[in-house]
């Protein structure tokens, strides 16, 4: 007798929805890209230990500036304004590089911050780049910054930001976090709006990110907050439709180019990919897909191309960007906490495709 082969469990047929959702012609084997990106539309096991990747309300894919698939959920469409989050801090990193560009703010000197101002102020020494890289040293205990965003705080975010005191010396520890986006966002206005007047400040920053990105770029559904104070959100809140989203990331892919059109320099996309000297696995306003010097990778280092970036927001909001596979792959929906890994082990998939 010949010994038979244990036969592979047949696959499941893919639906009519899944399939429509990837073009033709993709540039990877059709079936194989829809039942990935069907994969984070179907409900995982979920417990109290793994919770699963969650609810998927959109997904795009681009390869080489075209969409090659986007899909959403139920109650979803491409006119959408999703929650970005924690995306906002990447978005403010490129107006922050922006306005280093113009010549209006110093990459290495110190933030100006007038309360950090004073003589003997130790927070005198915190600059632009700690911000970026989420070095600061500036204290954030549990509950700071839910106070700063809904709670005391949230009619001058700068303000509550700003008044924190150093844990640690400036430069020396990475902490994730939304005050610095916020601080960012609030030097920006100072510096474009120099008045101070909250309708000034909000309406400065709105232009400036209008005719300086969102314009060139395309991002026509795009809605930053602002807070009493005319403070952008820039760490923590931004609405955006997911072909907004895609297209941000497209503009990262072209290292801040659109059409030839350089919006912000090279240079300054290539410092936002550079690992932070604190934490390998971030840069200044992105996430790298590197190692963890401390805790758990945020992206998949083990087996994704070194090259990708990723602007991320709480809830398993996603942009995952790599220039060397001409790629940008956009997930919005809702994670809840744990299934961090379940998701970014999905989105993992959708990139191997790509080569």
């Amino acid at each position: 007798m010949f010994a038979c082969a244990a036969s592979q469990p047949a696959q499941q047929p893919l639906s009519p929805q899944a399939l429509a959702a990837v073009v033709d012609d993709p540039g990877v084997e059709r079936e194989g890209l829809a039942r990935a990106i069907d994969a984070l539309f179907t409900p995982d096991g979920r417990s109290s230990d793994n919770p699963g990747a969650g609810e998927t309300r959109a997904v795009i894919v681009m390869r080489a500036g075209r969409i090659v698939a986007e899909r959403y959920g139920d109650g979803y469409h491409e006119n959408t304004r999703f929650a970005g989050g924690g995306i906002a801090r990447s978005i403010t990193a490129v107006m922050i590089g922006m306005l280093v560009s113009d010549g209006r703010l110093r990459l290495n000197e110190t933030a100006p911050v007038p309360a950090w101002q004073r003589p003997g102020d130790p927070r005198g020494e915190i600059t632009l780049r700690h911000l970026l890289q989420m070095r600061s040293g500036l204290r954030e205990e549990p509950g700071d910054e839910a106070r700063m965003l809904f709670g005391a705080g949230r009619d001058d975010m700068a303000g509550a930001a700003e008044d924190q005191p150093l844990a640690a010396e400036p430069g020396a520890r990475f902490q994730d976090d939304a005050a610095s986006g916020i601080i960012l966002a609030d030097l920006a206005a100072r510096v474009l709006a120099p008045t101070g007047d909250a309708e000034a400040r909000r309406r400065a920053v709105a232009d400036y990110l209008r005719t300086r990105l969102f314009e060139p770029v395309q991002m026509r559904g795009v809605v930053p907050s602002y807070d009493a104070h005319g403070t952008m959100n820039g760490g923590a809140m931004i609405d955006a439709t997911a072909r907004d989203m895609v297209r941000f990331g497209e503009f990262l892919r072209n290292r801040g180019a659109v059409h030839g059109a350089q919006l912000v320099p090279r240079q300054w996309i290539d410092f936002m990919a550079s690992p932070s000297p604190r934490e390998k696995q971030y840069g200044a306003g992105i996430w790298l897909n590197r190692k963890p010097t401390e805790g758990e990778p945020r992206l998949f280092p083990q087996r994704g191309p070194r090259d990708l970036m990723a602007a991320l927001g709480d809830g398993g909001q996603a942009v995952l960007v790599s220039p060397a596979r001409k790629l940008v792959v956009v997930r919005l929906g809702l994670t809840q906490p744990g299934g961090d890994a379940a998701l970014m082990g999905k989105l993992g998939d959708i990139v191997a495709l790509f080569r």
